[in-house]
């Protein structure tokens, strides 16, 4: 079979050539479309249910909200296991399925058990699922604040209100629209709204009810179709509308008929503008702001879609009130683009590094190249290979691809066949014509070709266990296995293929088997070494069992962790302070701390976010803060040189000079993927469980 696949492609290599063209090709297209990120996504499946129930004590939430949904959601197809947090006036139930479910699939079965469930709920509370998104979904945060010194038209400072209410109706609706966009979640500032403060005196007076009161307001906020009448052949709609505008329309409305005089809403209550009670704020460098989130939705490429958002940003920001900027503090491009820029180099200079020692043991410059050739191609084959089954670029995958390896096969017949053409034109003392070099490279090639094969499929069995691994350590190694497996596999069709062919097409001329002048100087150096080895074999054996043995002592020893940490580049510390510190306490704390780490000439920017968004994605109290420390470029430090752990013990020993909190010093991704994977966000955290609270607290 072997011999007929090489008689085929060496007497049709003019065909060959057209379909390495056409997968180089289509490679490059692929390349475009490969979905690129720092790291593998090693978030499980899982649906995250959000129910705001206001004035519900954390107890009460989870005897009346949450346990009833965990219950019904026992049974479904393919559950892992659920977990759950109830806090004051939230509950927040996570389903995890197992792996390989497809989320939308997961989603449509929470959908129709939630919904079982809406009449045992309490009245008025909803279940709303959060965004279709990941541990990596996080890729862009972008603030919303007010220029230095710039005042409001009548003069008066911005407020947070004034930045909530932009945010809401210009900012997230327009990149809400963006593709790849599944959310935009934003924390901080104030809800606008109006408010209606009943005077209770003066109800009592004219005999009015707080219900009285609600229905009026209910009754005149909404306008009423009358149908239509048609007249002389046209026809005219007819409407009454009755909603309210403005602070005057709701004063005016008439709540009862004392007598024949109309009582309204202005003669029983005070109409004014008002916020809501909020439950987390934001922010940066000191100062007080809107935080956006952008989530990116599940299968998208992480670099192309923050690049769309942060170019809608730009555009929106011509659209904003004169004075208001919306300014990008975290873009997953940024870390995306230095892995990526890592990913590059290495496999450059290990391409390069393998093009180098081939022409230099080669001898034969055209040979050289046509093995060479293998590395490109074979690269392009996998990225169709990755693009295809959905495999993302990252550290993992593409770092781990060793172009050795894949020229391997390549070497071993590329060699032969210049071997064989060599001492076929030195024993007939001439050149060979075309038929004598096709049937010389048929057989070079045919002869080397089963233990090339057998080299490069050995290699492919390391990496088969990896496919057998599942859960974390299964979605971290599969990228690897399966990028370096399609690899070798690309390598092994062209060794096979194309480089037979190539070689009977283009090594023409001259062809040398003598070695050239590397291997002779490498073959000086070692024969006298495996001489010496060969007489002293006995002290060489003992010396190597004993290297093995002081080895393996050593490795005993040694740590261990399941990978090193990615070094993201920036910092994210987590502040906790006491429970039950007021979110206004919290944010004066807050800005006491940043002013500290502001202190740091390796400091760009600060920012935080404090208690819980919009969307409970991450459902914190008022006292704990996600704080963002976003580092200047390492150029721009006064020691370029500085380790970023001397750094990190810098800022710990600084910040915690500040009173009344506590911390723990993370990654922006490593502290959502904890997060997302076990519902903590520290390496290490101890459950404690029971039926009796007060048992646990002891």
């Amino acid at each position: 079979m072997l011999e007929r696949i090489l008689e085929l492609s060496i007497r049709n290599r003019g065909l060959v050539m057209v379909l390495m063209a056409a997968m180089a090709a289509l490679g490059i297209y692929n390349y475009q479309h490969l979905p690129i990120d720092a790291v593998p996504d090693i978030t499980n499946v899982q649906v995250q249910i959000n129910t705001e129930a206001a004035g519900f004590s954390p107890l009460e939430a989870e005897q009346r909200i949450t346990y009833p949904i965990e219950n019904v959601m026992a049974g479904l197809p393919k559950l892992a296991y659920t977990r759950s947090l109830s806090r004051y006036g939230l509950s927040q139930v996570t389903v995890v399925f197992e792996d390989g479910t497809d989320i939308y699939f997961a989603r449509q079965l929470v959908a129709e058990r939630t919904q079982s469930i809406r009449t045992q709920l309490p009245a008025g509370v909803e279940p709303e699922m959060g965004p279709i998104a990941t541990g990596l979904g996080e890729i862009f945060m972008f603030t919303i604040g007010p220029k230095p010194g710039v005042l409001r038209e009548d003069g008066k400072p911005f407020d947070g209100t004034d930045l909530h209410t932009v945010t809401d109706w210009i900012v997230k609706p327009q990149l809400s629209q963006v593709k790849g966009v599944t959310e935009v979640n934003t924390v901080g500032g104030y809800e606008r709204q109006y408010l209606v403060a009943p005077l209770p005196d003066r109800l009592l007076a004219y005999g009015i009810t707080l219900a009285e009161l609600k229905v009026a307001l209910a009754n005149n906020n909404s306008n009423v179709g009358a149908g239509y009448i048609e007249r002389h052949g046209s026809q005219y709609l007819i409407r009454s509308p009755g909603q309210v505008s403005g602070l005057e329309d709701i004063r005016q409305i008439v709540v009862k008929t004392v007598g024949s005089t109309p009582v309204t809403i202005n003669e029983v209550a005070e109409v004014s503008m008002g916020t809501e009670l909020r439950t987390g704020a934001a922010t940066m460098n000191g100062e007080e702001v809107v935080l956006g989130t952008v989530f990116m939705l599940v299968g998208e490429n992480s670099r192309e879609v923050s690049r769309r958002v942060a170019a809608k940003l730009k555009e929106i920001n011509k659209s904003l009130p004169a004075g208001l900027i919306a300014e990008p503090v975290y873009d997953r491009t940024v870390l995306v683009d230095k892995a990526i820029e890592t990913v590059k180099t290495n496999l450059l200079e290990g391409a390069l590094l393998v093009i180098v020692v081939l022409f230099a043991l080669l001898g034969n410059m055209r040979a050289a190249f046509l093995t060479a050739l293998v590395i490109p191609l074979a690269m392009l084959f996998t990225v169709t290979g990755m693009v295809t089954n959905k495999v993302s670029g990252n550290l993992m995958s593409l770092g781990a691809l060793d172009f050795g390896l894949i020229v391997d096969g390549a070497v071993i017949i590329v060699e032969n066949c210049l071997r064989r053409l060599g001492g076929e034109q030195r024993r007939l003392g001439r050149l060979l014509d075309r038929d004598e070099r096709m049937r010389t490279v048929l057989e070079a090639t045919t002869e080397v070709v089963r233990p090339s094969i057998f080299g490069v499929t050995i290699i492919l069995v390391v990496y088969m266990p990896l496919f057998s691994l599942t859960g974390i350590e299964g979605k971290m190694f599969h990228p690897m296995a399966f990028t370096v497996g399609f690899a070798l596999l690309g390598a092994l069709i062209m060794s096979v293929t194309f480089v037979p062919a190539a070689v009977a097409m283009f090594v023409t001329g001259r062809v040398d088997e003598t070695e050239n002048v590397v291997m002779r100087g490498l073959k000086r150096t070692y024969e006298p070494m495996l001489k010496w080895v060969l007489k002293f074999r006995v002290v060489v054996v003992m010396a190597a069992v004993l290297l093995v043995i002081a080895s393996g002592l050593l490795a005993s020893r040694m740590g261990s962790e399941f990978l090193p940490s990615l070094d993201e580049g920036d910092i994210a510390l987590h502040a906790l302070r006491i429970p039950g510190t007021g979110l206004e306490q919290a944010v004066g704390m807050q800005k006491n701390l940043e002013s500290v780490i502001r202190t740091f000439p390796e400091v760009e920017r600060v920012f935080s976010k404090l208690g819980t968004a919009d969307v409970a994605t991450d459902p914190m109290p008022p006292s704990v803060a996600d704080t963002f420390i976003m580092l200047k470029p390492r150029e721009d430090w006064p020691e370029p040189g500085k380790p970023k752990a001397q750094l990190v013990a810098e800022l710990e020993e600084a910040v915690l000079k500040v009173p009344g909190n506590n911390y723990e010093f993370t990654q922006p991704i490593q502290m959502r993927f904890n997060e997302l994977i076990s519902g903590v966000r520290a390496d290490l955290a101890v459950k404690v469980y029971g039926d009796d609270l007060d048992t646990l607290l002891d």
